[in-house]
């Protein structure tokens, strides 16, 4: 069995405000569109500790800051190999 990947998303007020509370909803879409979602975990957490590079989502213990919409297609192309 393959084991699952792991995204978590920053949801702590300053992330969520610099725009993680977007890429929350567009995280959930993809991988809904692209049938990932028995294949991750995806989960929230309060704090990344890197306010200042925010928003923050981290891939499989990777981390990606100031993350935008664009950025994360890229990301989440490159890592579920579409």
């Amino acid at each position: 069995m393959e084991e699952k990947k792991e995204i978590i998303i920053c949801l702590g007020s300053s992330c969520f405000a610099r725009g993680n509370n977007k890429n929350l909803e567009f995280i959930q879409e993809y991988l809904k569109v692209n049938n990932l979602k028995s294949k991750i975990t995806f989960k929230g957490q309060l704090c990344s500790q890197q306010c200042s590079k925010g928003p923050v989502v981290i891939i499989d213990g990777e981390m990606f800051t100031e993350v935008n919409k664009t950025k994360l297609m890229e990301i989440l192309n490159l890592k579920f190999g579409f």
